[in-house]
């Protein structure tokens, strides 16, 4: 089964895939730009050193094959949509926990608060993302990705796996609490393999 049978909420897995990447985008330049405006200054939110929020991406994604079927329902997928991004979060904020020690956002100054992970204002939000990715903005992004050929498609997706695996991969090993070894031995690897890349490149 190739990559363009598969096929899951109407669209095949390299349309997914593509999604996946796309909003992983857009999320970071909306979160960044957002933040920017909050601290007065430009600020990164992205955990990784690239323009690149992969929760966005996944949420983006996994959000439209769950809450699609609600499309014909505004009033119902924006509750589906505030209530299961809301879990989401908390469960993601749960593993940072475990993973890092720590969660990268803060909510105790919000209104109705729970812990500083969850707050009111960020579940309403999530609704509102929910209605407006799925009854406009995934259409609009799938039809970005068809007005490329495929070949071409298949292999930006490729590249962008590479360098967001080496990103995520190196961020992840300098914040999770691993020994010094492994850290030093994944940072080898990984200059590395940018070093075989650009060789590649200058040829």
């Amino acid at each position: 089964m190739g990559i363009r049978d598969f096929q899951l909420a109407g669209y095949d897995l390299y349309h997914l895939i593509a999604c996946f990447f796309l909003f992983s985008v857009i999320g970071w330049m909306v979160e960044s730009i957002y933040m920017s405006f909050c601290n007065k200054k430009l600020t990164n939110r992205g955990f990784m050193s690239g323009p690149f929020c992969p929760i966005y991406g996944f949420g983006a994604t996994a959000g439209y094959i769950i809450l699609h079927p609600f499309a014909d329902n505004i009033v119902l997928l924006y509750i589906a949509g505030a209530l299961s991004a809301t879990l989401f979060e908390f469960l993601v904020a749960k593993l940072m926990m475990k993973l890092f020690g720590e969660v990268w956002w803060d909510y105790n100054d919000k209104f109705c608060n729970y812990k500083g992970v969850l707050c009111l204002e960020s579940t309403l939000a999530w609704g509102l993302y929910a209605v407006i990715i799925i009854t406009f903005l995934f259409d609009k992004v799938m039809s970005l990705v068809d007005r490329y050929p495929v070949v071409w498609g298949v292999r930006i997706i490729g590249l962008c796996f590479v360098m967001g695996a080496l990103d995520f991969g190196y961020h992840f090993v300098t914040a999770v609490k691993i020994d010094e070894a492994t850290k030093e031995g994944f940072i080898e690897k990984k200059e590395e393999i940018v070093d075989f890349c650009h060789r590649l490149i200058g040829r």
